[in-house]
């Protein structure tokens, strides 16, 4: 399975760079997930000079301008934070990011804005850095530490960074256009689980491969990609990949029955994703149903991850 490749605020793997001299190392991130993924650490006040032990910064406005300023010397960093964002943001080369939480440089959402004396305006901002990332880069799956302890939030994430490094992976090689149909025949049910009206519109693309332009060709299936996986996977969607593969299974009518029992628990939040995509993967491989079998949505990322294992709500 390839590697994804992901960048990550440098403190949640542990190195102390924070703003006292310490870490916030995030155990998930740091172990399971750290034993498939090659990390990429930033830390944007370390880069931009910082040091640390360092002040502690926040966001302050005057009127419609959000700067983002030292606590106690009232130094302004908004320009060299920005400058700092788009020159990663133009090297970025990444299936992922996981910033940290809470920070005014590198937070992802709930931000404070204050006035220069004063309690905080709203808490419905971004970080400086991470803002520039996530606006040059609108398709990366972005998330922070602190999200990802929401079980589905984390299944979405690291799914979507699997699959994105699986298209780099093809689109960074001599891939033929046979090689596009191939790639996009392994996900077809991954994809309509996000996303059935993107689904379409990618197999359109993909029917056209050997007669446009490659690289035309790579650029807006990539985007219909990455696109479909941006939208959440329901349950309901799943319902409908799950009965699909099940319509290409040949079953005797017990067995049949009895996986649309459990297709029907899963759907009414009795059991997990994991137990349905079980079963039907065992009984594709028993039926020789290869097609099925090969599907990247039985195996979107690596399975000692145990992602799947939540009831849905």
């Amino acid at each position: 399975m390839t590697r994804p490749r992901i960048a990550v605020s440098s403190c949640l793997l542990g190195e102390p760079v924070r703003f006292n001299g310490g870490h916030s190392r995030d155990r998930f991130l740091s172990g399971a997930l750290g034993d498939h993924v090659d990390w990429v650490p930033i830390c944007p006040e370390m880069e931009a000079g910082l040091g640390t032990p360092r002040e502690t910064l926040r966001l302050e406005t005057t009127g419609d301008d959000t700067r983002l300023m030292t606590r106690k010397t009232r130094t302004d960093l908004t320009r060299p934070m920005i400058e700092l964002a788009e020159r990663r943001a133009a090297g970025l080369d990444v299936d992922g990011y996981v910033f940290k939480a809470k920070s005014p440089s590198c937070g992802v959402h709930g931000i404070p804005r204050y006035r220069p004396e004063g309690p905080a305006i709203d808490r419905r901002n971004t970080g400086v850095f991470s803002g520039v990332i996530m606006r040059s880069h609108p398709l990366l799956p972005v998330e922070d530490e602190g999200r990802l302890n929401d079980a589905v939030l984390r299944e979405s994430f690291v799914e979507r960074v699997f699959a994105h490094a699986r298209l780099r992976d093809l689109l960074a090689g001599p891939w033929r256009p046979r090689d596009l149909v191939a790639f996009h025949a392994r996900h077809k049910m991954q994809i309509l689980s996000h996303d059935p009206a993107l689904y379409r519109e990618a197999g359109r693309v993909v029917a056209e491969a050997g007669s446009r332009p490659r690289e035309e060709l790579a650029t807006e299936y990539a985007d219909l990609f990455r696109r479909a996986l941006a939208r959440r996977a329901t349950a309901g969607r799943n319902v409908n990949v799950l009965q699909h593969c099940l319509g290409m299974l040949d079953l005797d009518p017990v067995r049949r029955a009895d996986l649309l029992a459990v297709i029907g628990s899963y759907r009414t939040g009795q059991v997990p994703l994991s137990v349905p995509v079980t079963l039907l993967r065992h009984h594709a491989h028993g039926d020789a149903a290869v097609y099925v079998e090969e599907q990247t949505y039985f195996d979107p990322y690596p399975g000692e991850l145990r992602l799947r294992n939540h009831v849905p709500a």
